[in-house]
């Protein structure tokens, strides 16, 4: 059965990549999630909503190389479909964060209905039918860029390691989801929660898993991303995974689980 695609849902699927703890897979996810959705054959649209823009690097964009992006559209001063950058990848675009984006937090204070800016900006693409999914790289924090994400979202998709501290992190996520759910976007809910950088070998990683399955029980994805160098390799090169080593763990994971999100999409629409 095909894939849904947004002439099916007759709008595109909205998902932030939120994990307030740094250095869970957030970026990792974001970009690899895009690039193997892209490769399914989706429409993609990619924003990096993270001052350090190590996104926009990662599919080709490194600091400094455009004039304009996320920034400018939260701010009002160009929309997305001006910023908007072609990748290597045919069906995948990206907004790429430029150095300003680090003063957004500051500047939009002033702003009427602040948390709905990027909301705003999204309409004419969320009305159109250009994208299957925009997939948005939150900053590693619950600021108002991120409050930013999820007003704007269908859901949250959230990475994580299999750590104890990690858990601490899902939990005040959590918090926050509910917390806008319940003043600015009730109709936000959990896409999904993928364990990055795991490693099966030790009793912890286990533990936590069974633990987030015992409170989350679904919505924890069966596809979990493995400890891989190619990951870790492929941001230098400006490239995804699947474009730097397709064959390599990293990237065949990352595959398998943008098969499962379409699949558990595909499931719930027919549901």
């Amino acid at each position: 059965m095909p894939a849904p695609t947004a002439a099916d849902a007759r709008r595109p699927r909205v998902i932030a990549v939120s994990n307030q703890k740094g250095g869970e897979g957030k970026t990792t996810t974001a970009v690899n999630l895009a690039a193997s959705l892209a490769a399914a054959e989706q429409r993609v649209l990619l924003i990096d909503l993270d001052p350090q823009g190590n996104a926009s690097s990662s599919v080709g964009f490194p600091r400094g190389s455009v004039d304009q992006g996320t920034y400018e559209v939260l701010m009002g001063s160009a929309t997305i479909a001006d910023v908007s950058q072609p990748c290597e990848l045919a069906t995948l675009r990206v907004v790429p964060a430029t150095p300003h984006l680090a003063g957004a937090e500051v500047e939009l204070v002033p702003i009427a209905e602040r948390e709905s800016a990027l909301a705003r900006a999204l309409r004419p693409i969320v009305e159109g039918s250009e994208f299957d999914f925009v997939l948005l790289d939150c900053p590693p924090s619950l600021g108002l860029l991120t409050v930013n994400a999820f007003v704007a979202s269908d859901s949250v998709l959230i990475p994580m390691q299999a750590r104890y501290f990690s858990l601490e992190g899902l939990g005040a996520l959590k918090g926050t989801i509910d917390s806008v759910r319940a003043a600015l976007n009730a109709e936000l809910s959990i896409e999904g929660i993928v364990f990055c950088m795991f490693d099966p070998r030790t009793n912890l990683a286990q533990q936590v898993v069974a633990e987030v399955r015992e409170h989350f029980a679904d919505l924890v994805y069966d596809t979990v991303i493995p400890i891989n160098i190619r990951l870790s390799e492929s941001p230098s090169f400006g490239k995804p995974a699947l474009l730097y080593d397709i064959e390599s763990k990293g990237a065949q994971a990352y595959l398998a689980l943008a098969r499962e999100v379409l699949a558990r999409i595909e499931g719930g629409a027919a549901a």
